[in-house]
Parts: structure tokens; sequence; C-alpha cells
């Protein structure tokens, strides 16, 4: 049965998206990458340094990857957009991920900033995608505004502390047509499978494998753990009861 996630025009038919930052060496990016399936990968623009190939996150991405460049750094809206139009001047493409933290010890997203800068940048034909606190009414708005999808966090970012969040985004999920994608504080696969369980569109994950002894294979162990979580959500997770169910007939045992 084909599952594909269509965003932004596109067929993604793998739901893990990557980051891009805190690998100890940039060579371990393409193999983490083609390792875990994905497609989708994210990097700041602040990364991409076009006269140094070398120093240039680009160049280390597979061929086919959909670059989805983030604006990390930015503090309000008019930052953001200055810098995702840098991002598409520089040939980066169209997809931009919306990063709006003026929270310095925290770094939770500014919702409101981030709604300002969603309007401007879709109706300049950007496939935009809001990193944001999970909160229905400004889900809503964003999709009012031309958002291509949300992206509730699930703990704070890059604290590898998990699905904190998990009853705000299961509301995201019951409540909006659009594509879910959990971003930010996911620290483990399984973690990872929970959200998809959920019926999450898609997790974006970067320091749980960035920073794992083996960021290659815990890569794989990701994309696995996202398909299966996938896989269970179609097949329709089972009623979770208050007491215990017998699993097999408790009468005419032994002709009783």
């Amino acid at each position: 049965m084909s599952d594909i996630l269509h965003i932004g025009g596109r067929d993604i038919s793998s739901r893990l998206f990557v980051g891009t930052g805190k690998f100890t060496s940039y060579d371990l990016i393409p193999t983490a990458i083609r390792a875990s399936g994905a497609q989708v990968v994210t990097v700041a623009l602040r990364r991409m340094d076009f006269d140094a190939p070398e120093e240039n996150m680009v160049s280390y991405l597979p061929d086919g990857a959909i670059l989805l460049t983030n604006t990390s750094g930015a503090r309000n809206a008019e930052e953001a957009i200055r810098i995702a139009r840098l991002a598409r001047a520089a040939g980066c493409g169209d997809w931009i991920k919306i990063e709006v933290v003026s929270d310095h010890k925290y770094l939770l997203p500014d919702n409101f900033e981030t709604i300002k800068a969603t309007e401007v940048l879709a109706a300049e034909g950007f496939v935009v995608l809001p990193y944001m606190a999970p909160d229905l009414m400004v889900a809503k708005k964003l999709i009012e505004v031309g958002a291509a999808a949300v992206m509730p966090l699930g703990s704070p970012i890059g604290s590898n502390r998990g699905l904190r969040t998990k009853e705000l985004v299961r509301i995201l999920v019951d409540e909006i047509e659009l594509p879910v994608i959990v971003d930010a504080g996911i620290g483990r696969p399984s973690e990872a499978a929970e959200a998809m369980e959920m019926g999450c569109a898609a997790v974006l994950v970067n320091t749980a494998i960035a920073t794992a002894r083996d960021p290659e294979t815990m890569a794989r162990a990701f994309g696995r753990a996202v398909e299966a979580g996938r896989a269970a959500y179609l097949a329709g997770l089972g009623p979770v009861e208050t007491y215990a169910v017998a699993s097999s007939p408790l009468t005419g045992f032994l002709h009783e």
C-alpha cells in the first residue's frame, strides 16, 4: 500500500526528517542521512558558505535530498523573513523552516512572530514549515496564513528529553488536517515511534542522531522506528482497557 506524504507539491516516502547540526565531523552527515533513509534535510542558512565548499553544509547532502533551509538565529519575524529571502536568492529553493527564538534559556519558539513570518513568506510562494510551541489556536492561525505543515516541539530543542508535549501534540493531530511534524527534543527511536503511532505525519531528529556514539547506526534505528510507528498507526492500535481482558476464553477448559 502506498503511503506517501505530500507537502508543497512534493511526494515524500520517508517520514523521518533529519537535521545537520552538532555532528563531530561533516563527513558523518551524508552517511547518517543515507542510513536514515530521510529525504528532507534541514540546514541553517548560516552554515552554508558557498565560497568554501568544504565548509558548506549543502555540499555534504546526498543527491536527491530535499533541502529545508531553516531560519535558526532569527529573533523576530523580520529577521526570519530576511533569512528566507537570502536562502532563495542563494539557490536554496523555496522550502523554509521558520525558527523564531527570542528566549535564550529554553530556546522556545515565539509563536506570534512565527505567524507573522509565515504569512509574509507563504504569500511570496515559499513552502513554509513553522516550528512552534504546540497550541491549537496557533496551529489553526498558521494554517490560515499559508503554512504547509506545522512543527510542534516535543521538548526543548537539543534536550533529548522526548515527547513531553504529547497530549498537546495529540490535540493538533486530532483537530487539524495539515501534516503535524514533531520537531525538537526527541531523543530515542522509541519516542519517534510513539509520535508516529499517535498519527503524526513525520518527525524531525537531529541531536539524538548527531550526538550518538555511532550516528550511522542511530540514524538507521530512527528510520526503522518511524516506519514501525507509522505502520502501527495505519494498522489501528488496539483499545486500552482499565482492567485485564483474557486473550483466551476462561470457560470450557478441561470440560468445566
